[in-house]
């Protein structure tokens, strides 16, 4: 684990350099976002005001040779949901932060001068402040980062904000580059980028030449870890080489969740889309094939990633159009606003990257606006004119980059589906009723990776249940929920759980990676443990700012609109929901 704690002031550009304090030493990505968050944000506090903050960490693995743990945690106040939020991404950056010794980054204070922005350089010398230059303003990302990488070299890695960051938009996300440089690696969810935009830091950029690397304490039990998990990784269907996701991507999940009666489609109002194999994962395998004659497999979004998900789509003429079309946005920019054209979504896409906009936050708040009548459901054209309404910060951008809730609210719509503020992902939870309970309980808003039922419910991996039944779903949410928060504090991308839910032998070497960078003796209930007291912290911070169970609940109109095919409601009792946060 690094060493220190670099604190970031930003009304008077200070950086220092902080001892871990002890209650840290073992803690990494959202166990330490949180944390910091939890000790010195107030719950009350308004999220663009200079009371939040912007806590950026590695995790406890990030850095190390641990397969798949790239990720980078984003911790602060979410001005979209009011909550405490993490969120996180792949990113080059993440291991070039853990090698140079930096434990977290914690960005603090708001300038008095909201008009200048600021980069923050980082590398094995220190850390300093430069001004933005004035020209990488207010313009879309794809056009500034050859601007930046002219300055600082290609090898650095980036933190960023686009100008829907700039603009304090709660539906900005918190970019990141890509192995290949591109900016479309996003902690997208929650508004973090908005939070970074109140503090006027625009950039991150980060070089660790020269870094001492990361400690290891026990490098012969962190090897055996390490192989174990790899081989896990590397032997499961979902997960192996040329396996579902190498060679499909996320959207693989397309085609799986619409046959499921679960994909929301043109805004919640049915559970199929007829154009799904228009737009799956299959469809732009096939595509790609098409347009480059010849088979594209999938990338890494960061450095050691085995699993390799990330795809590319291509234009006609072959050159790329973007990178990557996850299932989520896949479905946000598709099958939720009706659109079955995949250059469409990958138009829309590219243009959430640019404008700096989390894809999930954006189709829904497309859907909803579809819903309102400020475009009929199909329409890509006129989709694409309102997202750059968002990016030109027009007043109704301004609206709708604001998000689906407040959309909703500015025109009217009864049907806008969102926990706490936030827009739901693309599980449609009156069909599969364990992603419900934890749209409607997780600590975040309506989150699907917060604790990903989808598992056991639609993949049949970790065990196999009905989505449709009801019974025990409540304690496969609090379970989902606080593995998952112990995988987000490890680094490790969420997608290991595939692996290990199948294979223990996997689960053990995740658990023997940390034991062995941190000199710890974790077994598997203690990783549970950690998990469970994450969730209970977080927990805590929102009740404190007001949360109480009343806000753990769905949307009304999901009680009452039975959802085709199944015609089914959203049903699960509240005394159900309650109960997973009783423990």
């Amino acid at each position: 684990m690094g060493k220190k704690i670099l604190r970031v002031r930003m009304d008077d550009r200070t950086v220092k350099y902080e001892d871990v304090p002890e209650k840290y030493r073992l803690r990494g990505g959202r166990w330490l976002t949180s944390s910091i968050v939890c000790d010195e944000v107030p719950p009350t506090c308004h999220p663009l005001g200079p009371s939040n903050k912007v806590v950026v960490a590695p995790g406890i693995v990030t850095g190390s040779e641990a397969p798949t743990s790239a990720r980078i945690s984003v911790g602060g106040k979410s001005p979209l949901t009011g909550t405490i939020k993490e969120t996180n991404s792949g990113a080059k950056l993440s291991q070039q932060v853990a090698r140079l010794g930096v434990k977290a980054i914690v960005v603090e204070g708001k300038p008095k001068n909201a008009e200048d922005f600021w980069t923050l350089e980082l590398n094995k010398d220190g850390a300093r402040f430069v001004a933005t230059p004035s020209e990488w303003m207010g313009k879309g990302l794809y056009q500034v980062f050859p601007m930046l990488y002219k300055k600082y070299d290609d090898k650095v890695g980036v933190m960023a904000i686009g100008p829907a960051g700039e603009m304090k938009m709660a539906m900005a996300g918190v970019c990141f580059n890509d192995i290949k440089g591109r900016p479309s690696r996003y902690a997208g969810r929650g508004g973090m980028g908005a939070v970074l935009g109140s503090k006027c830091l625009k950039f991150l950029v980060v070089d660790d030449t020269g870094a001492p690397g990361l400690e290891v304490a026990d490098k012969q039990l962190f090897e055996t870890g390490r192989k174990k998990l790899t081989e896990a990784l590397l032997s499961h269907d979902i997960t192996k080489p040329k396996g579902a996701l190498n060679t499909y991507g996320t959207a693989v999940l397309i085609n799986i969740i619409n046959e499921a009666g679960g994909l929301p489609t043109r805004n919640f109002s049915s559970g199929t889309f007829e154009g799904a194999t228009k737009i799956a994962g299959e469809a732009i395998f096939e595509g790609n094939k098409k347009r480059l004659g010849e088979e594209l497999y999938n990338h890494a979004c960061s450095p050691g990633c085995i699993i390799q998900c990330s795809n590319t789509w291509h234009k006609p003429d072959g050159g790329e159009h973007t990178s990557c079309i996850e299932y989520e946005s896949d479905w946000a920019l598709g099958a939720n606003c009706g659109i079955d054209d995949l250059d469409t979504i990958a138009e829309l896409n590219q243009l959430c990257n640019d404008y700096g906009v989390d894809t999930i936050e954006a189709g829904g708040t497309l859907a909803v606006a579809m819903e309102a009548g400020l475009a009929n459901f199909g329409d890509g054209k006129k989709a694409i004119e309102i997202m750059h309404e968002i990016g030109k910060g027009s007043p109704l951008g301004r609206i709708l980059g604001n998000g689906a809730a407040l959309t909703g609210k500015a025109f009217g719509v009864v049907r806008v589906p969102e926990v706490k503020g936030q827009n739901m992902p693309a599980y449609e939870p009156r069909a599969i009723k364990g992603i419900g309970v934890t749209y409607a309980t997780s600590t975040m808003g309506a989150d699907h990776t917060s604790g990903y039922t989808i598992a056991p419910e639609i993949l049949s991996v970790g065990g196999k249940a009905d989505p449709l039944a009801i019974e025990k779903k409540g304690e496969l949410s609090r379970n989902f929920q606080a593995a998952t928060a112990f995988i987000d504090s490890t680094g490790h991308c969420l997608f290991i759980a595939f692996a290990i839910l199948d294979k223990p032998s996997g689960f053990e070497g995740m658990v023997e990676e940390c034991n062995g960078v941190l000199g710890t003796k974790w077994t598997g209930d203690d990783a549970t443990k950690i998990g469970l007291d994450i969730l209970k912290m977080e927990r805590r911070f929102n009740e404190a700012a007001g949360f109480t169970e009343a806000h753990d609940r769905l949307p009304e109109f999901m009680k009452y609109e039975k959802l085709p095919p199944h015609n089914t409601v959203f049903d699960v009792p509240n005394e159900m929901l309650d109960s997973v946060y009783r423990f």
